[in-house]
């Protein structure tokens, strides 16, 4: 049963649907899929589009609406949005160390979460769109970061479903494999580094400091995770956002206190600093975040922690060296490693299960080249010129391969622009698909 609440400026409405876990074979397991639907009050009952909404990721839980607020305030302009808890996510049926441990071992686990990944999602979207469109219907889709990704992939799978597409940091490399993604991303998170040490020049010292203390003397955070110089550099992730280098900074002037035998790495350091790297809400970021990259066609050899083998090749984010050698401490961006399974308290259940994901070789093609070659759905994407999480030079080759796709390219805003702009990034991309641009 529906159930409808009312909110300032908007009304939201529940959906449960009931879908098959592998879309390969229908009649077996079910899972709940959640979404929530929004309109502007007054309008409940307006023949409105649909706005299918795909979050980032993976493993994030669509947004909880305060009212008629971010980029809602243009999309409810002309719009119906539903903005999907995607499988494992939020009100979806859960997947975390907690649900997971009922399935079984590791190796029932992982086989599990194969089915997690864009490719299902995108069938879980088109069951949803036939159930409250009708078979002929179709519906608009935003796609934010890794929602971008599944948009590519809902293109390549489905595009009889979709009247047009918006994209805001979310155009992934076709045929990059995890190791090509990484190797590109480092260079990405290094700049960002000395951005942020040239905008607060003394946090060159405090991040050495802190790096220092940790390297000899781990700390616990207040959930029992360990904060080793390692995980502390992970506090790098927040630097891709408008506001994060900020953020970071505020973060290091509070990072001491005067304890009994003397400095202490203050509680509001070490709480805040678990509320940026624990995974307690979102643990299928983690276990499936290379998975996204996987496609048997690009790479046969899996994504095998991509991202450590390839830090690697980059020197500089070696904080130990950097401690020895004076310079300054580099942190990292969305890396997963296979050490954050034994660091955070919600991810040790989950390391035999993601160790085998990693060793995963035969994901299924997440993408068509020729299906996008040949496109007919008007499709819109912001590209971020200075986006840290995703390759501009990625994003813009998928633009040139996907037929009719049109890049609007901009530094005005970060990887967050589709959140903060107040909605202005959606209507530069609205105008784009209907020539108003």
């Amino acid at each position: 049963m529906s159930t409808a609440s009312r909110l300032p400026g908007i009304v939201t409405t529940d959906h449960v649907f009931h879908l098959p876990l592998d879309h390969a074979v229908p009649q077996g397991e079910r899972i709940e899929v959640y979404a929530r639907e929004v309109v502007a009050a007054g309008r409940e009952s307006d023949d409105l589009p649909w706005l299918l909404f795909l979050q980032g990721g993976p493993g994030g839980k669509a947004a909880r609406p305060l009212g008629r607020d971010g980029w809602l305030v243009r999309a409810l302009d002309d719009f119906r949005v539903l903005l999907l808890d995607q499988r494992g996510t939020g009100r979806s049926t859960p997947a975390t160390r907690q649900t997971l441990a009922r399935r079984g071992g590791p190796q029932a686990q992982a086989d599990y979460l194969a089915s997690f990944r864009a490719d299902s999602i995108v069938r879980d979207a088109e069951l949803i769109r036939r159930l409250l469109l009708g078979e002929d219907r179709r519906w608009s889709l935003l796609g934010q970061s890794f929602g971008g990704f599944c948009a590519l992939t809902y293109l390549s799978l489905a595009p009889e479903g979709l009247r047009e597409v918006f994209i805001t940091g979310g155009l992934a490399g076709l045929r990059s494999s995890a190791d090509d993604v990484y190797r590109s991303a480092y260079p990405r998170v290094a700049g960002k580094n000395e951005a942020h040490y040239a905008r607060y020049p003394g946090d060159v010292a405090a991040v050495r400091r802190i790096a220092a203390h940790l390297a000899d003397s781990p700390a616990l955070l207040p959930d029992g995770a360990l904060l080793t110089v390692e995980a502390f550099q992970a506090l790098g992730m927040i630097l891709g956002t408008g506001t994060g280098s900020h953020a970071l900074h505020y973060l290091l002037e509070e990072a001491w206190v005067e304890g009994p035998a003397g400095p202490e790495l203050s509680d509001t350091f070490l709480a805040e600093a678990q509320a940026k790297l624990s995974f307690a809400q979102n643990p299928l970021y983690a276990a499936l975040h290379e998975s996204i990259y996987g496609q048997r066609s690009v790479d046969t050899a899996g994504t095998a922690w991509a991202a450590e083998r390839v830090r690697k090749e980059f020197p500089g984010f070696d904080a130990r060296a950097a401690l020895d050698s004076g310079a300054p401490v580099l942190l990292t961006g969305e890396m997963i490693y296979p050490w954050m399974f034994e660091t955070d308290p919600a991810l040790r259940p989950l390391a035999e299960t993601a160790q085998l994901l990693a060793e995963r070789t035969d994901w299924p093609d997440l993408y068509s080249p020729e299906r996008l070659a040949a496109n007919e759905v008007p499709v819109a994407a912001a590209v971020y010129h200075d986006d840290m999480y995703v390759d501009t030079a990625d994003s813009l080759a998928t633009a040139r391969a996907v037929r009719g796709l049109q890049p609007w390219i901009t530094n005005e805003w970060e990887h967050d622009g589709l959140r903060v702009s107040g909605g202005k990034v959606l209507d530069r991309l609205i105008g784009m698909t209907r020539g108003e641009v």
